[in-house]
Parts: structure tokens; C-alpha cells; sequence
């Protein structure tokens, strides 16, 4: 221990690196670094004072340079999902355009909870050097700039203005990044020229300082009432989300669904909650849910949520409960998340959650007729699934009349395919917008550690190639593979961290499935509008035609672009493969799965080729009034769709 008076002079930015170095999350007897490191890119914001104080404190906070603050902050944050959210990574940016990269992220990181660390320069505290480079002159508020941003995305925010506002500041903030009911973005914003003042800290402040992660015990009357409901039901049905991660409840959710035999369906947070394939594991639910999953919860008479908001995607935009007596149960640590639905909630750690209901159930199952049906749906779904994902099969083209051609041979689902057959335990794949997500929520066999780490509370493109390298960092350079899976629409979004993880030696995996454009919303917009438009990557018939009075503009439908995906992933430092066959795209994962530093692998698929959709609708309304006929008969379905939907009160 320090002697209480004694003092330390440093600048806001050294005290504050100096303080995230003595920071530690403890959970389940596991103590680590919070904050072991941190990413940036530097300028005239932030280099002088962050930058100066990385410089120096080198030794104790390692550096990561990067390409854009976005997915830098994107790195972050699947670093801390890859963490259990027990540890995160800093990011530092400079004022302006640079700060304002890092808002997406933080949105993204706030709607999923996981902690993020965002440190932005800001514009002068002082203002006697005038308007600055890149600041905002707001005409009616003086003391507003770009940061102020952040705030409706962030759990936490506070702009620095004197050095000694950190002796608060961020004690709030470390409260709010190991917080499993608050966890987000917490934005430290650092004016420029505050981040190089001084002042006297005291010397206690950067003692080491343990930060526990809770877990809140379930109250034993919650317990029984969710017991009763159970023990009234029919047709039960489990829905587990990314809370059962999070808690590490995997083995507390599989006893359960063993004990009780009540069905498991999963989210896309919830994607692997059950790490063993047996009758009671059915996989994906919802929109791009499987057959299984959603028959399942359609009969279901009691739906018990565990750890997930329920977005619309998981309940079909309401439309997928459709037994007329369903009643909800809900174990979540938040408190809004336990009364959605009109739910019987228990506020809880899932863990211990799921731990107290095994108890109160003992001797408690489901009927033989129920278990009968949950098999039968499974099986009726498997060698659905298993004809999809078959790349020994050619495709042909005669299935699928409405499909290009462009000289691929194989499909995404067959891609996938061949990525499963490769996947061993203990290897990530990742995805997050587009159609890779929903392809993996629907056939990516998770069990046996086989881990699907899927962003989609935010459906971020961007995010992913980044995801891949934060995985990498959390789990290091060991044997198990880290595979990013994006379409050409999000490689070409956002490649330049390749460079990055190609700097760093992170070994990372990057397959690109090349279908010449954003297909999945193609694909909805041909079932919302029935025609394409704007959504796949084609030439303009007519170069450089823009309207002009009287004379109509030209439209992108001309020939695919020739892009070399290939070509490019190489200049950015990667081992680059084209694989167009299922043998090639074998030989390209079985000769890179030892390789040192980032591989990227481009395979051609067919568009407008998708998996089955779930059965499941989803609410996206076509225009209510148009000249296009098809418009108005999209619409006509629409409205008599919408009519499955309903409240729960």
C-alpha cells in the first residue's frame, strides 16, 4: 500500500493508461487484465497526449496500429464476446472524423452488451486558439462537438475537461464494462489539450483494483412460479440466447433439457448454447431459424426465454407464436428482458438460473408424445439440411432456372458444406450481416465446440474480418482455426484490417463467398418489390449517366463487375487462394488450416441460389401505394400476412 498523502504528478493521459494497467475483472476464480492492450490510430486529437503516454507506458500497455477506427473498435468488441466479456481492449482515436468512425461500433457494442472501451480526442476544453481543425461550430449550443454523438449509443460517457474529473470518471467507467446488465460503450472523451495537462493524482488511485463480476442468485418465489408454468405445460419449448454464453451456463442448460426433456432452440447470440448434439437440440430458431426449431415453438404452449432480448427476427415479428393459449417464462439479468411478452421472469444469472429451476423440476418431464414429435421434427429436418450442404453433388442449374450464370459450380450452402466437414473442436467461424449469418443460424452445426460466433443484434457489415482478428487475440496463435465467412459485398466494405492481422501475425481465416452483390437483400426485395434494384454489383449500361431534364438516367444492369478479390487480399499482405471447386476448396482449407498470418480464400457461388427460408415472416411492409402491379399484389399478401401477428401483454 501507497502512504495516503502521497501524490503523482502526470499528464490526464498517463494517469489514465497508468490506471487501466492496475485494472483486473474477476470471475468463477479467473483474474485478468480488463484492459491488456489497446488499439489506435493517431492524430493531431490525440498524439500528443494518448499518444505521447502509450510511448511511455509501452512496456505495461502494448500497442495495436491500425486502418480504421471502426473495426478497430470492432476488433474490441469480439475480443470481449471471445472473453465472455471479462476483458476488453482500448480504443483511441483523433478529434473529428476519426472519432466519429468509432459511433457505429459503439452502437453495435451497446445493442449487443459487450463491453467496449472507446478513449476519442475531442476538440480544445480551452478556446483560445479559435475553432480548430475539424470542429464542429454548432450555432446555438458552443460547448457541443462531434462526441456528443456518442451518447444515445453508449451505457456510459463523459467528456474529460479537467485531468483530476478521471479520479470518478473512471472508476464509473470500469463499473459499467464488467456490469453484466450494463455492459456497452463507455466513451471517455478527451479534449486535446486536456489529455497533455498535469495535475498531483494520488498515488492510491493506481494500486491494482479487482472488479468482480457478479452473479445475481434467482429469488426462490420467481423459481416456483416459472415451475408451475412448466409443470402446466404440454408443449414446452427452451429458447436460449447469448446470455447462456455469457454465464457460462452450457452445461446448467443442457441438465435441464436432459432432466425435463424440454426442447432447446437457439438465437443468433444463442447460436451453440448446447454443446452436445442429442434429440433435444434442434439448432437455429426463428426467421432464418430451421423447420425443426420453428414447428417446435409454433406448437409450443409454453415458450421459456433464457438470456435473449427476443428480437424480431427470433419471434417472426410476433407472428411465430401461434398456439392461442401460449404463455412466456423469462430468466434474464435484465430486468426489461425478464417482462417482454408478458413473461413470467425470474431476474437472474442464467447459470444459477437454470441450476435453481433443475432442482424445483426433479422428477419433472415431458410427455412421450411431446419427445416423439421434438425427434420427429428433427429428423425431418436432417436430411433436408444434409442434400443443401452436399458439395459432392453438382449443382445444377435446371433446379434453379432464375439463376445466373456465371461459371461457378458450387452454392454458399455447398461452401458451407465444405467449411462444416472441415471444422474441428475448438474452431470459430464468424459472421454478421448479409446472408452468411443466416445460412449459419440455419444448417452451422455448433455442437462439439464447434463455435458460431454470430453478430447480429446489429448486423453490422464490417464487422466481421475484424471479429476474426479479436477472436484471434483472445484465444492467441493456438491450433484452432478462426474463420470469417462474408460475401464479396462486405470483403469489398471493409479489407483493410487484412493488413492489420498480417502486421500483427494473427492467423485468421477469411473465406469469401463471391456472389456479385448484396444477394440477401436482393433477395428481399424481390419478395417485398419483385424486382431487382441497386443490390448486385453490375456496370452501368451507359458510363457516367446521371438525369438530366428530359432524358432518363441509365441503370446498373449491365455485366457483373470484374473484381479480383484475390488480388486484392494479397496486396493487403494476406496468402490469397481462388477455389472454385469443392476439391479445390478442400485442398485451400486442409493446406492453410498451420498457416501464419491472415489466408484468404475466394470461391465463386451461384446467385439467387438460397437454403430453404424457416416458414417464418418477418415484418418488412412493400410500399403501400404504386404504379407497379407487382407492388400492389406483394402488397395485398403483405397485408393478410400481418394478420398472424399478435400482442403479448
Amino acid at each position: 500500500m501507497t502512504t495516503p498523502n502521497l501524490t503523482i504528478r502526470l499528464t490526464t493521459a498517463q494517469a489514465l493508461i497508468k490506471y487501466l494497467c492496475a485494472q483486473y475483472s474477476v470471475a468463477d476464480g479467473d483474474r485478468r487484465r480488463l484492459v491488456p492492450a489497446t488499439l489506435g490510430i493517431f492524430g493531431h486529437g490525440n498524439v500528443a497526449g494518448l499518444g505521447q503516454a502509450l510511448d511511455e507506458l509501452a512496456d505495461e500497455m502494448p500497442f495495436i496500429q491500425g486502418r480504421h477506427e471502426q473495426y478497430l473498435a470492432h476488433i474490441s468488441t469480439a475480443y470481449a464476446k471471445a472473453s465472455r466479456r471479462r476483458a476488453v481492449l482500448a480504443v483511441t482515436a483523433s478529434i473529428g472524423p476519426g472519432a466519429l468512425n468509432l459511433v457505429t461500433a459503439a452502437g453495435l457494442a451497446t445493442v449487443n452488451r459487450i463491453p467496449l472501451l472507446l478513449l476519442p480526442g475531442d476538440t480544445y476544453a480551452t478556446r483560445h486558439q479559435g475553432p480548430v481543425l475539424q470542429q464542429l461550430e454548432h450555432p446555438t449550443e458552443a460547448d457541443a462537438t462531434v462526441n456528443d454523438a456518442f451518447r444515445p449509443v453508449s451505457r456510459f460517457f463523459d467528456r474529460i475537461t479537467r485531468p483530476e474529473q478521471l479520479l470518478t470518471a473512471l472508476p464509473q467507467a470500469m463499473r459499467v464494462l464488467t456490469s453484466p446488465t450494463d455492459a456497452g460503450a463507455v466513451v471517455i472523451s478527451l479534449p486535446q489539450d486536456v489529455q497533455s495537462h498535469a495535475y498531483d493524482f494520488p498515488a492510491r488511485f493506481f494500486e491494482p483494483r479487482d472488479w468482480k463480476i457478479r452473479r445475481p442468485l434467482p429469488d426462490p418465489e420467481e423459481v416456483e412460479d416459472v415451475v408451475r408454468l412448466i409443470r402446466g405445460a404440454d408443449r414446452p419449448v427452451i429458447v436460449a440466447g447469448g446470455g447462456i454464453h455469457y454465464s457460462d451456463a452450457h452445461a446448467a442448460l443442457e441438465a435441464l433439457a436432459a432432466q425435463t426433456g424440454i426442447p432447446v432452440v437457439e438465437t443468433f447470440g444463442g447460436k451453440g448454447a448446447v454443446t452436445r448434439n442429442e434429440w433435444w437440440q434442434l439448432g437455429g430458431v426463428g426467421l432464418e431459424g430451421n423447420f425443426a426449431s420453428n414447428n417446435l415453438v409454433k406448437q409450443a404452449d409454453l415458450v421459456l426465454s433464457v438470456g435473449t432480448r427476443l428480437t424480431d427476427f427470433a419471434t417472426g415479428s410476433q407472428s411465430l407464436f401461434e398456439d392461442p393459449n401460449v404463455r412466456f417464462a423469462s430468466l434474464n439479468i435484465v430486468d426489461a428482458d425478464t417482462r417482454k411478452q408478458g413473461a413470467t421472469g425470474i431476474l437472474a444469472d442464467a447459470r444459477l438460473g437454470l441450476e435453481a429451476l433443475a432442482v424445483a423440476l426433479k422428477g419433472q418431464t415431458t410427455s412421450k408424445w411431446w419427445q416423439d414429435t421434438v425427434q420427429s421434427e428433427k429428423a425431418h429436418w436432417a436430411p433436408i439440411r444434409s442434400k443443401w450442404l452436399d458439395a459432392d453433388t453438382p449443382y445444377d442449374a435446371a433446379d434453379h432456372p432464375d439463376a445466373p450464370v456465371t461459371g461457378a459450380l458450387l452454392t454458399q450452402p455447398q461452401l458451407i458444406g465444405l467449411m462444416q466437414e472441415h471444422a474441428r473442436p475448438g474452431d470459430t467461424v464468424i459472421a454478421a450481416a448479409g446472408g452468411p449469418p443466416g445460412d449459419l443460424q440455419k444448417v452451422w452445426d455448433a455442437t462439439d465446440n464447434r463455435h458460431c460466433h454470430l453478430e447480429f443484434g446489429f448486423s453490422c457489415m464490417g464487422y466481421e474480418i475484424a471479429a476474426g482478428m479479436g477472436v484471434r487475440l483472445a484465444q492467441g496463435n493456438n491450433d484452432n482455426r478462426v474463420v470469417t465467412f462474408i460475401g464479396d459485398g462486405t470483403f469489398l466494405m471493409a479489407p483493410t484490417e487484412i493488413l492489420t492481422a498480417a502486421q500483427e501475425g494473427l492467423n485468421v481465416t477469411i473465406v469469401v463467398s463471391e456472389n456479385h452483390g448484396y444477394q440477401v437483400i436482393h433477395r428481399l426485395q424481390m419478395n417485398r418489390s419483385g424486382k431487382e434494384f441497386g443490390n448486385e454489383f453490375r456496370y452501368r449500361t451507359a458510363a457516367g449517366s446521371l438525369a438530366t431534364q428530359g432524358t432518363p438516367t441509365t441503370r446498373l444492369d449491365g455485366d457483373y463487375l470484374r473484381v479480383d478479390l484475390r488480388q486484392i487480399a494479397e496486396g493487403l499482405g494476406a496468402l490469397a487462394i481462388r477455389a472454385t471447386s469443392a476439391a479445390d476448396v478442400r485442398q485451400a482449407l486442409e493446406s492453410t488450416r498451420n498457416t501464419g498470418g491472415p489466408v484468404v480464400i475466394v470461391v465463386p457461388t451461384v446467385p439467387h441460389v438460397d437454403l430453404p427460408g424457416g416458414d417464418v415472416w418477418w415484418d418488412v411492409a412493400p410500399a403501400e401505394v404504386s404504379r407497379q402491379e407487382a407492388v400492389r399484389g406483394l402488397r395485398k399478401e403483405y397485408e393478410l400476412a400481418r394478420g398472424a401477428q399478435r400482442w403479448f401483454g
